[in-house]
């Protein structure tokens, strides 16, 4: 399993002790998003990685920062924030973590690690991808 936090193995590029184009990174990136593991969450709210610290069905919006920080392609960037935006329960906040069938449920109303990295989310894709923050989400 790969938890959500970081560090974590989808965040290594992002740490930079590999390259994004790594065989083994790209490897372990396809695991870590799909059913195979077992803190991988598919809902009606989202997919994303949780971990043990919260139970299970709970995803954690750094998975989703992390996927975006560490993507090559714009379309994943995109779905990333989409689903960010959609799952914040109207706080304006990322949580720790929330339910991937409601969004509603969640932990921790305030979570400065998750909003701090979104924010250098923001930052990194103004200065490499300003066009993808002009789009309507």
């Amino acid at each position: 399993m790969d938890d959500a936090n970081v560090p974590n193995l989808l965040g290594l590029p992002y740490l930079n002790p590999i390259a994004l184009d790594d065989r083994i990174y790209y490897n372990t990136r396809n695991f870590v998003w799909s059913e195979q593991n077992p803190y991988f969450f598919k809902g009606k709210m989202a997919e994303g990685i949780g971990g043990p610290h919260v139970g299970m069905d709970y995803i954690w919006p750094m998975s989703l920062i992390m996927r975006a920080l560490t993507s090559t392609m714009d379309s994943e960037i995109i779905q990333s924030l989409q689903t960010l935006k959609r799952t914040h329960a109207k706080t304006g906040f990322m949580h720790e973590s929330f339910h991937k069938d409601n969004a509603d449920k969640f932990t921790r109303k305030w979570f400065a690690w998750a909003n701090t990295l979104f924010g250098e989310l923001i930052i990194k894709l103004e200065n490499e991808r300003p066009y993808l923050l002009k789009q309507q989400f």
